[in-house]
């Protein structure tokens, strides 16, 4: 089936999303394992990637847990060392694709206020086609409803978007609604799957 339009995760296939490991870093291991066994920190995330705010949501979280309020606010006030690095060879696949003609689109779980920081940091997270943010849409991945919406406002039939992410749980959402997929372990195996599908030559993907 022809794709008419390839659709990208963004955390872990177009920039590196490991918030433990950042936590690593500046307080350690063993530190960071109370921590996130403590603060449920993907929960809170999750709520700002629900459309919270992103400021108000993450230090209300400090203020409920004084005993780690400092590392706590680290996620917000250096969340850009915690979104990063950049996998450099998803980015050309995506902009390779939009110089081919194809209609590149987003669909991520982000907050608002953490989309808008990370486009003043990374110039392609403004070069999508359209751009599927969950914050904005008040429904987070896997939920049925986020692929809805995708297919009732790019009115594109399902099985000819093709979709990679890095989570089996989103991509088994997808799958379930006609949508062609990628289950995204590394830029090469996409990069693969884009020539499979006839999108790309091989040369265009390296």
């Amino acid at each position: 089936m022809q794709v008419e339009a390839v659709i990208f995760d963004i955390g872990n296939v177009l920039i590196e999303w490991q918030p433990e490991n950042f936590y690593d870093r500046e307080i350690g291991r063993a530190a960071r394992t109370r921590l996130f066994s403590e603060v449920d920190l993907h929960g809170m995330n999750d709520r700002v990637d629900l459309g919270h705010d992103f400021r108000e949501t993450i230090y209300g979280t400090a203020a409920a847990n004084p005993a780690h309020g400092d590392a706590v606010r680290m996620w917000h006030d250096r969340w850009l060392e915690l979104a990063r690095p950049v996998i450099p060879q998803s980015v050309r696949l995506m902009r390779a694709l939009q110089a081919r003609g194809v209609p590149v689109f987003a669909l991520t779980n982000f907050g608002i206020g953490s989309f808008e920081l990370a486009q003043t940091e990374y110039d392609f997270l403004s070069e999508f086609d359209r751009a599927y943010v969950s914050g904005h849409m008040g429904v987070i991945k896997p939920d049925v409803r986020i692929y809805e919406m995708v297919e009732a406002d790019c009115g594109i039939a399902p099985e000819r978007l093709l979709f990679t992410d890095d989570r089996e749980k989103n991509i088994a959402a997808a799958a379930a609604r006609g949508w062609q997929t990628h289950l995204f372990e590394g830029p090469e195996g996409w990069a693969a799957r884009l020539v499979e599908a006839g999108l790309l030559e091989t040369a265009e993907a390296a």
